[in-house]
């Protein structure tokens, strides 16, 4: 309790300090609430740019905060420039902990020291981030790596800033009549566990393994092989890869990459993730992601970081590719149709009043460039809609509308004039056609092969055993009732059997009848 108390003072403090008081009612346009805090917090100095005191802050408060500023930086629509420039420092470029510790973490994990294991090791690192830093190396046979190290003390910075979530998300359930609908708890719980996850860099290994493999034989993704001889929990080694920031859109043009197509390539990158393989990189802000300069693979995109992943299993995946199509076509009345049947609306919604409030908040954004539209305006909208509707936030989905929130900032930079809908609609057509289609069902039926291979030569002994069962355990008056059921039904059917019999007789000696006649 102490530390919660003593973490929540400091996060008073360092807000205190920096001016982000002053910064959110400035936003607000409270002018006599600014001029008041001024006299009264005279002490402080705000000379620095507002940015500036907000990244510092960020820096100064941890992980998770550092974390919340790189998902800022992405939308440049809903932030002010200097805001987001300054905050875009943060995806990569995070204040970097000493070499020693890096060395030291190093030969504690790997069993040997940097200059045992590689060729070469470069003591500065070319990248810091939240959780953990990066430096170049040489192995020994000459090709050449990227070490990420994780951050000394990490766990226990985040394991303090979690609890006061939990706490945070318990006492909001309470105050706020939304609290319940909201599942804050829940989305609080999945966080932690993403979070945590980062801790582990094998777990982030496996990920990017599996990213990797998932884009094999695809030609817009390129993914680092893991060194497996070299990854522990606080320590991986993995491919150098090298290529230009996505942010960097001037040395992209010079490198004469197509930004039109890169665009449209990262669309389609991030619904194969999501409805071919439901399973996703989660952490796509700029920092990230680069785009290849080797003439082989010129333009590609470059994934980095798999710290943070995302699943979605069958019916998540169902669910949205109905969603989305609905939204494409502009049927609303399907789209609230589908929150009905999945229960994530109340059974007894009106479908009309439901479909007519989503039209309100999708009907504007179509037909637009994306520079014309905001994502983060539609979801806020689509907010208020469901808490109109009692429509249940899903926290599996988190982690999706973050990423999709990346991929709108991305796709901004890249070109303003991309139509998201129009680019995405034929793919993800093609992609239903093939789960609902013959080849779809073919797909499945091999998959489900094994599966009724081992259960079709079971089917007799099964069925007898079910009969046996049913002979020995079933109460005397309910095998009464069953036999007269099926006396029933054999007279039923007999008495159809020799109607139908009866009926195609007539027919044969009307006709026999006939012919005799004429």
């Amino acid at each position: 309790m102490f530390r919660k108390i003593f973490r929540f003072l400091k996060i008073f403090l360092v807000t205190v300090r920096y001016g982000l008081d002053e910064i959110a009612f400035s936003s607000l346009g409270v002018g006599r609430v600014v001029r008041a805090l001024e006299l009264l917090l005279f002490w402080r100095d705000l000379s620095a740019p507002r940015g500036q005191r907000l990244r510092c802050a960020l820096e100064e408060l941890g992980p998770i905060f550092v974390k919340f500023g790189q998902v800022l930086s992405t939308r440049r629509d809903l932030m002010p420039m200097d805001i987001a420039d300054e905050l875009a420092k943060l995806q990569d470029r995070v204040p970097p902990f000493d070499s020693d510790l890096a060395i030291a973490q190093i030969t504690k994990s790997l069993g040997a020291h940097p200059d045992q294991l590689f060729a070469s090791f470069e003591r500065i690192p070319v990248a810091s981030a939240s959780i953990a830093q990066v430096h170049f190396a040489t192995l020994k046979n000459g090709r050449e790596v990227a070490v990420k190290v994780l951050r000394p003390g990490m766990k226990k910075s985040i394991d303090q800033d979690v609890a006061l979530m939990h706490v945070a998300a318990s006492l909001l359930e309470w105050v706020w009549s939304d609290g319940k609908r909201l599942k804050p708890k829940e989305v609080v719980a999945e966080f932690d566990k993403y979070l945590h996850d980062e801790l582990d860099l094998m777990r982030e290994a496996a990920n990017g393994s599996q990213l990797r493999r998932n884009f094999a034989d695809s030609d817009l993704l390129l993914v680092p092989e893991m060194l497996w001889d070299y990854c522990s929990s606080s320590v991986i080694v993995m491919e150098r890869m090298k290529g230009i920031p996505v942010s960097q859109i001037d040395q992209l043009i010079e490198a004469g990459v197509d930004l039109k197509k890169l665009s449209r390539d990262g669309v389609e990158i991030f619904f194969t993730q999501i409805f071919r393989d439901g399973f996703f990189h989660a952490d796509m802000h700029p920092g990230n992601i680069m785009v290849s300069t080797d003439p082989a693979t010129l333009g590609r995109y470059i994934a980095l970081d798999f710290g943070i992943v995302g699943t979605l299993n069958d019916f998540d995946k169902d669910y949205l590719s109905q969603n989305f199509l609905a939204f494409f076509r502009r049927d609303y009345k399907r789209v609230a149709q589908a929150h009905i049947e999945s229960g994530w609306a109340p059974k007894d919604t009106r479908v009309d009043e439901l479909e007519a409030a989503v039209r309100a908040c999708c009907e504007p954004i179509f037909d637009r460039p994306l520079k014309d539209i905001s994502f983060g305006y539609v979801l806020l909208r689509l907010f208020q809609t469901s808490r109109r509707f009692n429509v249940e936030v899903q926290p599996q989905l988190v982690l999706l509308q973050k990423t999709l929130l990346n991929i709108e900032g991305l796709g901004r930079q890249l070109d303003p004039e991309l139509d998201l809908w129009k680019t995405a609609q034929p793919y993800l057509e093609k992609w239903m056609a093939k789960q609902i289609g013959w080849e779809g069902v073919w797909q499945n039926l091999k998959i489900e092969a094994p599966h009724f291979a081992h259960i079709f030569p079971q089917l007799p002994r099964l069925m007898h055993k079910v009969l046996t069962r049913a002979n020995d355990d079933t109460p005397p008056q309910v095998m009464e009732q069953l036999l007269k059921e099926q006396k029933n039904t054999n007279q039923l059917l007999r008495t159809i059997i020799w109607f139908v019999g009866g009926f195609l007789g007539g027919l044969v000696l009307l006709q026999l009848w006939s012919f005799f006649m004429y």
